[in-house]
């Protein structure tokens, strides 16, 4: 009997079939990859809230040990003039007050309050070793961290959370016309729950920003600073009534619209550059525009080629989409949006104007 051979014939793919299940692979992943992307932003937008939940507790720690909260700038003397203490360059911020407070003792014992914490030699060099010291306490997740080296070539100490001086564009205590009217000032008084007659739970004590992008020359990013001598016209100096908000309002809104027109004419960028830093554009900020405004920070300077020391509008700001978080006094931490209205803004920045806020307002 003959034996019947069986051909089996081998299949394999096409080129159009192997095409077609690359394609049906890329849209796949084309569909996942926005899901992976949000779901890991909200991943670093809760540990963002969580950064400032732990430093609304450890303001209240800070509290509950003091009687108050932290001065928004401290005042330090100089080794090399013992009997010239100064509100300035080198002065202790919030931030670094509150780092026993925050887990970070080792930090805190590492700094000497009593001197500068920069350029003033002695004093620089004995805090080196704190102040070069990265916290992510202070840092959010969703930021770029800033690029720049800061001291011995280390990576700037940045920081995306500012105390806030409130709806006010001068940040230090003894222009009596234009205090700041927020939680924080430089020099001054270190403000207790007593102060907050708005309420605690109205004011709005620290927020969130970009930091800087280190680079001086080109202007795209909210953590540029646009640098103008010029003024609104109802607050020609840093001690007029007119620095603070509502008051200044119309001239201030004019003057920010200026201030936009000649965006990058000069600017400096260096937004939340070291968290120990107790100045306006470093550690401190202001409640006087809605988060990622379509306007510019603005800066005034008076003296010199920089922005230390100065005045003007810098605030929320965030690589959230839809606006930033803020901590309020009470230790909660709310998003607001970029929507919100200015007046709502200034509103919440103060700590006993008086005024009424509803929770839909923002």
């Amino acid at each position: 009997m003959a034996i019947r051979r069986i051909k089996h014939r081998r299949h394999g793919f096409t080129l159009i079939e192997l095409l077609v299940v690359i394609a049906i692979i890329a849209v796949l992943i084309a569909l996942l990859l926005p899901a992976v992307q949000a779901a890991r932003e909200a991943a670093r937008r809760s540990q963002c809230v969580n950064n400032l939940k732990q430093i609304g507790l450890g303001l209240h720690n800070y509290h509950s040990t003091t009687g108050a909260f932290p001065m928004g700038s401290c005042p330090t003397t100089p080794p090399a003039k013992p009997t010239a203490p100064r509100n300035g360059w080198g002065n202790w911020s919030a931030q670094a007050l509150l780092l026993g407070y925050l887990e970070q003792q080792s930090v805190y014992n590492a700094a000497n309050f009593n001197v500068p914490n920069a350029d003033e030699g002695i004093g620089q060099a004995m805090n080196s070793t704190a102040t070069t010291s990265q916290l992510t306490v202070f840092q959010c997740p969703s930021s770029l961290p800033y690029p720049g080296n800061w001291l011995s070539g280390k990576p700037s100490p940045y920081t995306n959370y500012w105390a806030s001086l409130g709806s006010s564009m001068n940040q230090y205590a003894y222009n009596t016309n234009a205090r700041p009217n927020g939680a924080f000032e430089v020099g001054g008084t270190a403000y207790g729950q007593r102060d907050f007659t708005d309420g605690t739970s109205n004011t709005i004590v620290f927020g969130e920003w970009r930091v800087g992008d280190n680079n001086n020359n080109i202007f795209t990013n909210p953590g540029d600073l646009v640098v103008t001598s010029s003024t609104p016209s109802d607050a020609t100096s840093w001690n007029t009534v007119g620095c603070n908000m509502p008051y200044g309002g119309g001239p201030f809104n004019t003057w920010i619209t200026g201030c936009a027109a000649a965006g990058g004419g000069s600017q400096r960028s260096f937004v939340g550059q070291m968290w120990c830093q107790g100045l306006i554009t470093r550690t401190l900020g202001n409640t006087l525009l809605a988060p990622n405004s379509a306007y510019p920070s603005c800066v005034i300077v008076n003296w010199g080629g920089d922005s230390d020391g100065t005045w003007g509008a810098i605030g929320f700001s965030s690589y959230h989409s839809g606006g930033a978080n803020a901590m309020f006094g009470d230790g909660s931490v709310r998003f607001l949006k970029n929507s919100v209205n200015q007046l709502v803004i200034w509103q919440l920045g103060t700590r006993a104007g008086g005024e009424v806020v509803s929770a839909d307002a923002y």
